[in-house]
């Protein structure tokens, strides 16, 4: 264990160094940090530094033992190592060091660098074996009283950590001479805890990994742990779990961590307590007494682990047979530990987060007030707590974009009647490592779920014999549900039971968050619908000159500059063909030809090039022109010429306004001769390359940082970066025809000159041949038999190929630089799959561990799972053959997802799908009109989470309600829980909410008609539309009727009522 304490110098920048190793300074980071510190001094030096003139830091001997210094934590985060049995003397012009021979040949690489960075001379004292050391500090204190008299200061302040008792011969004598200088001394501790507060994007990224670390150990092993030796009543001691998590913190391959065991290190010795004796302090020890899990037992787990120096924490409850208290008590910890999260934003202060957790358990659990912990958590970082940044109620400190935090909060001691065993008295602790970002605060141990499903277990099978029914606790809340036995699942309640009490939880759990979201804005994410698209200046000519020669007064088109001139008041006038939105041509009875040109003018809705029109305010425009001519063959030839050109500038136009507004991704680095590509060849591509031509298949290759897709074409070639992959999805051929590979990307990338957010690569496994030979083959023909013989190993061949490939590209991002992407292949679960109509055409669609797919036909669909607010069943009643799934997400500007037609024989199985990816779904018998509910959210989210949440689609609530509920959850209530009837009016009256996308589509048509100037074919159809109704208006009645049930199918339309949109009402 010596070699993990603070004792060892370990590299920040992970190159670890031992005795009698060259040591490597990052000298960047150092540069970047003195700048810092100094910054940081010159700022704060009355309020923080204690009006310092000199900061003196002095580094004890290395120790067995676990422990957090100020003094290390400088070593550390300045130089990348500790220096013990080091003095630090830091001026305004000179920085001197005292140590050993060889820690100043170490440090004296860093002389240059510090000048460049603050102008500051670095002074080595090179304290020798058989020294004391006294000479040389008098040496320092004589540099000191110079600078302080050249500043015009006859005493100088000196800063000091006064909390770090000196240790050894060097440090006690310099600790004894510092006193007797007669200098001012100030304490610098508090100067030391807000210089380390905010971390830089390095050391955040050293705290995730350590923070995945510590949640790979509790969630891999454990939990596992725990539940094998509970399982099989195993007897093990607390300190026996201790040993075995700290040798697999210390290993990180044994939980599938690809984390380097040098750069590793314990927080502290893991913790893990039962049986009624508990400690929340960080400084707690596992005793050697055995693990009690008896019923109504409780085992808290603490997990602190580091990388390269960076603490991260995880802290986890468990309940055995938990009784109505334990429950009750753990539910509202929960959610107070939720709170201080949720209240840890830039800008608040401490207090307020401590605060959060007070109210939640006053208004929920008052009488659990006097067990909650004095302070909900610390900053984490170097120093396992960062004194200046305690979660109290006292602490008026400022969160600040950049901070760690280990949240911490419990209830010590709290005792149940109704326990008559060892566990009487027990605790309860949460603790998780939360990083404040700007827009959000990230908890990095989120993975070790906290959820009261995930962390109580149930066994005991005699009293759940008897009493199958879920208990109500004492305030009459609606049972919790309990991790599945693992003993047996004989006794265990139905699990239609399991999957409501479950939904109940998490409806809880969804509308504090959509509260918790809806209070901060949470909308953010969503992409602004607002942004209109800026053109460039489109100009036919630039002046007068460049107009082409005259000829014949007739319209002409210019192709070289894009401009159709028409002949006007004797002159040709140009304009740029962009300008023309549609031109058409019409023949009379006289033979007269005629032209008609409708222009784009401001104001003029959908008009593209609107912001350049609106440059001329007073101007006046054209909005339409019409030339007539007795040539039919010269106005045909204008009028497609006119339409050509315009077509190709459009095209053109759109690609360029599609690659104007794509992310600029890094540049792909190409494997070297050390690092080979991983190769897969004779794929196809979707989208494919547009342009002429047969198209080719291409090469996949993993590069150092992406993908490359290319051809034996120059220009077909696709770069994906690693860090542009959202999703990455393997599909190998079973019932279908290609086995593929497929990349949902966060920014949308160019395939030829397509905007894509989805990549695909294939390949065909059956050929398909049809054989026109004539009759029909026997089932024995040996022929028949060895074709389907060679398809099946064709198949076998491409899935083996795929599967290597895809192992090898996984063990590429295992790496420990591609950690934070979070990549691995996904592979659907086919048993889980379902059909439905997603977009026009019924396709499969199957989940994956994160998303739900459906990677065969086009359009793609691609669901994250995270996104997902909550799903709704629509349609769903006896009699039904089939249902829609409507998909809301957590971002409100979103338009919802809607699958339709899906057979109802599937229904059992997407609810239990839902159920264990803890997705909140609901049930209703008609398809609602989400975009006006989503408004009605987003434009009165104080409304929406007063009444209720998402309650509103509980039909068992919904049902059971009075009048006067209903009426006052009118903006959200479906239109189902309304009396029948079958009049027209109550039908017409309940649309509100009944989807009626046909008559929106219809609506919005009209609206764009009229503004859009009408062709000579819809004058000639209104005309005769009038003459038509003028003249026999049943008729035309009738024919509507007729129409209108003919474009519904003849099986709905006896059914139908005049409000046509409306799904038939389940009697």
């Amino acid at each position: 264990m010596a070699d993990h304490r603070n004792g060892s110098a370990q590299a920040a920048n992970g190159k670890a160094g031992a005795a009698g190793t060259a040591y490597s300074i990052d000298l960047n980071a150092f540069q970047t940090r003195l700048k810092t510190f100094y910054k940081h001094w010159d700022e704060h030096k009355t309020d923080l530094w204690g009006s310092s003139d000199a900061i003196a830091v002095a580094c004890p001997p290395p120790s067995e033992d676990l422990r957090y210094l100020k003094s290390t934590a400088l070593n550390l985060w300045l130089l990348g190592f500790e220096f013990p049995e080091t003095i630090m003397v830091f001026t305004k012009k000179q920085i001197h060091i005292l140590g050993s021979q060889k820690k100043a040949s170490i440090l004296e690489s860093v002389k240059k660098p510090a000048r460049e960075a603050v102008d500051v001379e670095i002074v080595l004292h090179v304290k020798y074996k058989n020294d004391d050391g006294t000479a040389l500090m008098d040496a320092i204190f004589r540099a000191i009283r110079a600078q302080s008299k050249s500043d015009g200061r006859d005493t100088p302040t000196v800063g000091y950590i006064s909390r770090e008792a000196p240790e050894g011969k060097l440090l006690e004598t310099w600790a004894e001479k510092l006193k007797n200088t007669k200098f001012q001394l100030s304490d610098v501790a508090n100067g030391f805890s807000s210089l380390f507060a905010v971390k830089s994007n390095e050391e955040l990224t050293s705290i995730k990994r350590a923070a995945y670390l510590t949640t790979s150990v509790m969630k891999n092993f454990v939990v596992p742990k725990l539940e094998n030796v509970i399982d099989e009543e195993k007897k093990v001691s607390h300190s026996t779990l201790m040993e075995d998590t700290e040798k697999v913190i210390l290993e990180p391959s044994k939980v599938n961590c690809k984390l380097k065991a040098d750069n590793v290190d314990i927080c502290y010795p893991p913790i893990f307590q039962s049986g009624g004796a508990f400690d929340l302090r960080p400084s707690a020890v596992s005793n050697d007494d055995l693990l009690h899990y008896d019923s109504a037992s409780v085992i808290l787990c603490a997990v602190g682990a580091r990388y390269k120096s960076y603490c991260s924490n995880i802290a986890r409850t468990f309940l055995i047979d938990a009784d109505p208290l334990q429950s009750r008590a753990y539910g509202v910890l929960l959610k107070a530990h939720e709170a201080v999260i949720g209240s840890l934003r830039p800008g608040n202060r401490l207090s307020a987060a401590y605060q959060a957790a007070v109210s939640v358990i006053e208004n929920d659990a008052p009488d659990l007030m006097s067990y909650l912990t004095k302070s909900a958590g610390t900053g984490l970082g170097i120093e396992f707590r960062e004194s200046g940044l305690n979660i109290n109620a006292k602490n008026e400190q400022i969160v600040k974009e950049g901070m760690v935090f280990n949240v911490s909060l419990g209830f010590q001691n709290l005792q149940s009647e109704s326990i008559k065993s060892k566990g009487k008295h027990f605790s309860l602790l949460l603790a998780d490592t939360v990083i404040i970002n700007k827009d959000k605060t990230e908890v990095v141990t989120s993975v070790s779920s906290k959820a009261l499903k995930d962390i109580a277990y149930s066994f005991n099978e005699d009293e759940e014999e008897e009493n199958p029914s879920a208990k109500v606790d004492a305030n009459g809340a609606e049972p919790l549900m309990s991790k599945t036995t693992l003993r047996s699942d004989n006794h265990e309640i139905s699990k239609e039971e399991l999957r409501r009490q479950h939904q109940a939880e998490l409806a809880r759990q969804k509308n504090e968050e959509t509260a918790r979201r809806l209070a901060g804005g949470g909308n953010e994410t969503g992409d602004s619908r607002s942004s209109v698209r800026t053109s460039t200046e489109l100009v036919a000519y630039k002046n007068i000159n460049d107009l082409p020669p005259p000829r014949e007064m007739m319209i002409q088109i210019d192709q070289k500059n894009e401009a159709v001139l028409l002949p006007i008041n004797g002159s040709m006038v140009p304009f740029h063909v962009a300008f023309i939105r549609t031109v058409s041509s019409q023949q009379d009875t006289n033979r007269n030809c005629y032209i008609r040109i409708i222009f784009n003018v401001p104001g003029t809705p959908f008009s593209p090039h609107d912001a350049n029109s609106m440059k001329f305010p007073g101007s006046i425009y054209l909005k339409e022109a019409s030339f007539r001519s007795k040539d039919p063959r010269h106005i045909s030839e204008v009028v497609q010429s006119i339409k050509t050109l315009r077509r190709q500038v459009v095209a053109r136009e759109s690609e360029r306004a599609e690659r104007a507004t794509l992310v600029t991704q890094e540049k792909l680095q190409l494997a070297n001769n050390r690092f080979k590509p991983i190769r897969l060849s004779d794929l196809w591509i979707r989208p494919a390359f547009g342009g002429r031509g047969r198209k080719i298949p291409g090469t996949l290759e993993a590069h150092v940082n992406g993908f490359r897709y290319s051809t034996t074409r120059q220009d077909e070639r696709v770069d994906i970066m690693f860090g542009n992959i959202k999703h990455a999805f393997f599909q190998p051929a079973e019932n279908e025809m290609i086995t593929l590979l497929h990349f949902h990307l966060h920014n949308h990338i160019m395939v030829g000159n397509k905007k894509t957010k989805d990549v695909q690569f294939y390949v065909e496994v059956m050929d398909m041949v049809q054989n026109v030979g004539g009759g029909k083959r026997s089932a024995y023909d040996p022929d028949e038999l060895e074709e389907e013989q060679r398809e099946r190993d064709r198949k076998n061949k491409i899935n083996v190929e795929f599967q290597t490939f895809v192992n090898r590209v996984n063990d590429l991002w295992g790496q420990p630089q591609f950690n934070g992407l979070d990549l691995e292949f996904d592979q659907p679960l086919r048993e889980l799959g379902f059909p439905g109509v997603p977009h026009k055409s019924s396709v499969f669609i199957v989940p994956t561990s994160a998303c739900l797919v459906e990677l065969i036909e086009t359009p793609f669909l691609v669901v994250t799972l995270g996104e997902i607010e909550i799903v709704n069943l629509e349609r769903v009643g006896l009699g039904q053959k089939n249902f829609d799934m409507t998909i809301v997400f957590k971002d409100f500007k979103r338009d919802v997802l809607r699958i339709d037609s899906i057979p109802s024989t599937s229904l059992d199985g997407i609810k239990e799908w839902l159920d264990t990816t803890d997705i909140k779904y609901y049930e209703s018998r008609l398809n609602l009109n989400w975009r006006q509910i989503l408004k009605t959210i987003t434009d009165d989210p104080q409304s929406f989470i007063e009444g209720g949440g998402w309650e509103f689609l509980n039909l068992e609530a919904t049902d059971s309600e009075s009048e006067n509920s209903e009426e006052s959850d009118k903006g959200y209530e479906p239109s189902d829980v309304e009396p029948e009837s079958d009049s027209e009016d109550d039908d017409s009256d309940s649309e509100s909410l009944v989807e009626s996308e046909d008559d929106e589509e219809e609506d919005s048509e009209e609206d764009s008609e009229e503004e859009k100037g009408k062709t000579w074919e819809e004058l000639e159809r209104e005309a005769s539309n009038a003459d038509r109704e003028k003249g026999n208006e049943s008729d035309s009645e009738e024919d509507r009727k007729r129409r209108k049930a003919k474009s519904f199918g003849k099986s709905r339309g006896p059914s139908l009522s005049s409000s046509i949109t409306k799904r038939p009402k389940l009697r």
